[in-house]
């Protein structure tokens, strides 16, 4: 493990060696273990190693409810923001493997956390969202879970709404205009998430 923290702590962009080393120690240690391990991991004054750890609870989450539990709780909490990229990653790895339908009450309960980097989680986890099961054949079901966040006063929140929204946009147009039609545009806000739905639209 020591080699791993070396050679993961040297890692300047990119997350796939994260993932790849994440997913060795997944499949090559017990869940009890992977949970130990984790708790610890997180402690890293480094943010390669805090993700390493965020990469592992995403993959135990579906089997252990403790490590969702630590993700929501703990990893959010986490100043840096490539953590919180991961923190996304790890809640969609959580929903593929429970099934996202199925995952719909922990989608929504997170999607009601009063704490923006939970939230955040979610709409950017999920990203592009119609191209999920489920939310594939439900894309209005994706739409109103999204835009929920449209007013947030996290500007990080509302970019990956906005975002969000603007994915689903270049499939379902007709569904997010009918959406957007509706925004109170004079909400600085909303016009805030208004312009990242609509920014790659042709003019």
């Amino acid at each position: 493990m020591k080699d791993v923290i070396e050679k993961l702590s040297k890692l300047e962009n990119g997350f796939k060696p994260i993932e790849i080393e994440a997913l060795k120690i997944f499949r090559s240690e017990t869940i009890e273990n992977a949970m130990i391990l984790c708790c610890e991991l997180l402690k890293h004054e480094k943010y390669q190693i805090r993700s390493l750890a965020v990469f592992i609870l995403g993959l135990v989450a579906s089997k252990n409810l403790r490590a969702l539990h630590i993700l929501k709780t703990e990893v959010s909490k986490d100043s840096s923001w490539q953590v919180q990229e991961i923190l996304a990653k790890a809640f969609d790895q959580y929903c593929n493997d429970n099934g996202y339908e199925k995952s719909l009450p922990i989608i929504k309960e997170w999607l009601s956390d009063k704490r923006p980097n939970v939230c955040r989680a979610v709409t950017e986890g999920l990203r592009i969202w119609t191209s999920r099961p489920y939310f594939k054949d439900n894309p209005k079901v994706a739409i109103s879970l999204i835009s929920a966040h449209k007013a947030s006063d996290s500007d990080y929140l509302r970019k990956s709404v906005g975002n969000s929204l603007g994915d689903i946009s270049k499939k379902y147009n007709d569904l997010i205009e009918e959406e957007i039609s509706g925004w109170d545009l004079s909400d600085k806000k909303i016009s805030f998430t208004y312009k990242y739905v609509t920014k790659n639209q042709k003019k």
